[in-house]
């Protein structure tokens, strides 16, 4: 059986990690061009590994381009693997291969469908989220639920405790996942519609500090934001300051003025970077 993969983010590279250290390995990986977002969350370059497992690579600014299909084509892959890829693969991606595409999204489908899953699992309040392995179809995070892992949160959880979380699920999944494919045991459980929630993509703008508003919201936003996000901000005497990490702070004898604070109608914001 062949294995392909699909990848720009350190979640791909790490599954991929995960397949060779279990024993598997991989017949094709597709990735971006080096200089295509480069600024991209999480983005890695994964040349070394590949060169270094004798894995076929091509670089490719989308993967509905010719050079990828014919590369899956060519290459006889059974199963593609997608991790971490933000373009939506098409019918003739999803009809080349010859078992399935399968891809991992960090929510617990169908809860959570869309982008930047993992900011908004903090900025909805959650008490838990996950992550999802699944077959694709031609919707967005619609396809069949293979396996899932959840992962609880709290009030203090930041975006770099929950991205380390959710890279140790999808190694987790992926693994058994493949062995499952190995064995000819693999089960997928279609999705109930009826439950799904769409969270919708964010832009920079989104990340900034409203200093008119609730501190427990900019406290959050902060948590939401940091690494490997690109951080919340705020603007001061026009300047950008972005802010990596605070705690909300109540002791009133704080000097207002301090550079390392930040006064909201509810509280201060004690900046810790």
């Amino acid at each position: 059986m062949k294995f392909g993969f699909i990848t720009c983010v350190q979640l791909g590279l790490s599954c991929m990690e995960t397949i060779y250290r279990f024993g598997n390995k991989l017949d094709l990986a597709i990735t971006l061009p080096d200089n295509k977002n480069i600024n991209k969350s999480g983005r890695v370059y994964i040349d070394d590994f590949c060169k270094k497992k004798n894995i076929t690579l091509i670089k490719s600014s989308h993967i509905n381009n010719k050079e990828v299909i014919n590369a899956i084509k060519e290459n006889n892959i059974d199963w593609l693997f997608i991790i971490g890829w933000s373009q939506i693969a098409s019918k003739e991606i999803l009809n080349f291969t010859k078992k399935g595409v399968i891809g991992i999204h960090p929510t617990l489908l169908p809860q959570g469908r869309g982008r930047a899953s993992i900011p908004w699992a903090i900025l909805k309040d959650l008490d838990k989220t996950g992550v999802t392995i699944f077959k694709m179809d031609s919707g967005i995070d619609s396809g069949p639920i293979i396996e899932q892992i959840e992962i609880t949160l709290n009030n203090k959880i930041t975006a770099t405790t929950l991205y380390k979380k959710v890279i140790e699920a999808h190694k987790q999944l992926i693994n058994k996942v493949f062995e499952l494919i190995l064995q000819n045991k693999l089960q997928l459980f279609p999705q109930d519609n009826s439950k799904a929630t769409i969270w919708p993509s964010r832009t920079p703008v989104d990340g900034q500090i409203n200093l008119n508003g609730s501190i427990y919201e900019a406290e959050k936003l902060v948590r939401a934001l940091t690494h490997p996000y690109p951080g919340a901000f705020y603007f001061k005497n026009g300047i950008k300051q972005i802010v990596w990490s605070a705690k909300i702070v109540d002791d009133i004898n704080l000097n207002e003025k301090n550079n390392n604070i930040l006064k909201f109608f509810d509280g201060y914001l004690l900046i810790l970077n």
